[in-house]
């Protein structure tokens, strides 16, 4: 009785800090494993705007919980009902305490931000919950069982095939052998576990896959996550003015230890130029685009964190202007579409209006207006 109350306590103790990990190691790898620079991020990022970013890309992730989990302790309820004891399995307590509308609206999330190349595998996992559920709570009604068992899943086996064979045999032709398996194997396992399976085996797999799941899916988790933007990418024109001539120059050893690793300071202008790091003042004043992600705005700098991971200090009087720069769209893996739909696009972006085509800012490719 105190197994699987004891262990629900330890995950729900433990599951807010999941996110908050991902959040400082996102941070960590974005500041290129500098502590102040870290600090740095930490006290300018938004809180909100992170943890939106984190609900945006890990969005996918609830379904494949709900049903993963849904579908291995059904079976385990309909294969051992000796071995299904809530008090001491976490994962009948979690399948008995689940109510079918979260079930529902997993399917619909899964509909809206699954990739197309993956909804095959949600209509198999939602068919099996059906059929499991259908079996567990009709035993009587032989009928019902067998239109749910087997009726329902080779039905949707035809009209998967009939919809999907083009991009199937293209995918087959092109060498896309992860994408063919994708489409094509979920319509057909829609009928394997439609039933029970021998008891003696049951709680043993259903247990293994469930540890399975559970210890690969924040790796994938947090390997999507440190792949996602956490602050806007912005080119900001620089013009160095004659009249920060008279600035005095401080020496970076007159701070105590110096500047802070990762931390640039910019040079002040003397005789009309600003000096390059490597050499003379150039031909035009020092004027240059410093493209990168944009931490702040204070009163007197405007704070950058170049492509380089390097913080530049930009006094706010030597900005020229500044444009927000579009995120670059990801190249696509596969060249696969069933009718027209690219099988690595969600429903959720095929619905959305599509942002309209304009030319791009030279800015945004670090490159001064005007200068080719």
């Amino acid at each position: 009785m105190a197994g699987a109350r004891q262990a629900q306590q330890w995950l729900l103790t433990l599951l807010p800090t999941f996110p908050v990990l991902l959040l400082v190691l996102r941070l960590w790898q974005l500041s290129q494993q500098d502590m102040s620079t870290m600090l740095l991020l930490v006290q300018y990022v938004s809180p909100l705007g992170l943890l939106s970013a984190l609900l945006i890309a890990l969005v996918w992730a609830f379904p494949v919980v709900v049903l993963a989990f849904g579908v291995l302790g059904r079976l385990l309820r309909l294969s051992a009902p000796d071995r299904f004891d809530p008090e001491r399995s976490l994962l009948a307590s979690g399948t008995a305490r689940t109510p079918g509308w979260v079930i529902t609206a997993a399917v619909a999330l899964g509909a809206l931000t699954w990739q197309l190349r993956f909804l095959p595998s949600l209509l198999m996992l939602g068919l099996w919950l059906l059929a499991l559920r259908t079996r567990y709570l009709h035993p009587d009604q032989p009928t019902r069982i067998l239109v749910v068992s087997v009726a329902l899943p080779l039905a949707a086996a035809v009209v998967a095939y009939t919809v999907l064979g083009p991009a199937i045999w293209a995918a087959f032709q092109d060498g896309e052998v992860a994408t063919a398996a994708l489409l094509a194997v979920p319509p057909a396992a829609t009928m394997v576990l439609t039933g029970p399976i021998p008891g003696w085996i049951a709680p043993t797999l259903t247990h293994g896959l469930a540890f399975t799941v559970a210890a690969v899916l924040p790796v994938v988790m947090g390997a999507v996550f440190l792949r996602v933007p956490l602050l806007p990418t912005a080119a900001v024109e620089v013009v160095p003015k004659e009249s920060a001539a008279t600035t005095p120059e401080v020496a970076a050893s007159t701070t105590p230890g110096g500047p802070a690793p990762g931390v640039t300071i910019p040079d002040v202008p003397r005789n009309g130029g600003t000096p390059t790091p490597d050499g003379p003042p150039s031909a035009d004043g020092g004027r240059e685009v410093v493209l990168g992600a944009l931490i702040a705005v204070t009163d007197t700098s405007t704070i950058v964190l170049d492509r380089t991971a390097t913080v530049r200090f930009l006094p706010n009087g030597w900005v020229e202007s500044q444009v927000l720069c579009p995120q670059p769209a990801a190249v696509p893996y596969s060249l696969v579409s069933v009718r027209g739909w690219p099988v690595e696009e969600t429903a959720l972006n095929w619905m959305m209006p599509r942002r309209p085509l304009a030319d791009p800012d030279v800015r945004c490719e670090g490159r001064l207006p005007g200068v080719r």
